[in-house]
């Protein structure tokens, strides 16, 4: 067996995901009911994976997902349009290639 080159190992994560698909996700609202209508709109636009659902304090709670650089980014399009339809959409924010140092500290699944 040929052992891998520095770059492939580093574009390897956790999941077995290489760079491009890794993309993370994240819509936080004021409000559960917000949330919910942000996350399901995500997975209806497409095909990410839910990752996490958290509750801040305050009122505040932040829906994770995982996947694709593109997709991700229509995902959180659609449900950050949905979230403000019946609520407030605090921020949306997408981490295209995380950084395998803080890896460890990004969820993985639900």
């Amino acid at each position: 067996m040929i052992p891998k080159t520095k770059s492939e190992k580093s574009s390897q994560t956790a999941e077995g995901l290489d760079a491009g698909t890794r993309a993370l996700g994240m819509i936080e609202t004021k409000g559960l009911v917000a949330c919910i209508v942000a996350a399901d709109a995500m997975a209806k636009a497409a095909n990410v994976v839910m990752t996490k659902r958290r509750a801040i304090g305050g009122g505040y709670m932040t829906i994770m997902v995982r996947g694709d650089v593109g997709v991700v980014r229509t995902a959180l399009e659609a449900g950050s349009k949905a979230a403000r339809l019946v609520g407030h959409v605090e921020s949306v924010k997408m981490l295209p290639n995380p950084s395998l140092l803080i890896e460890e500290l990004l969820p993985n699944t639900i």
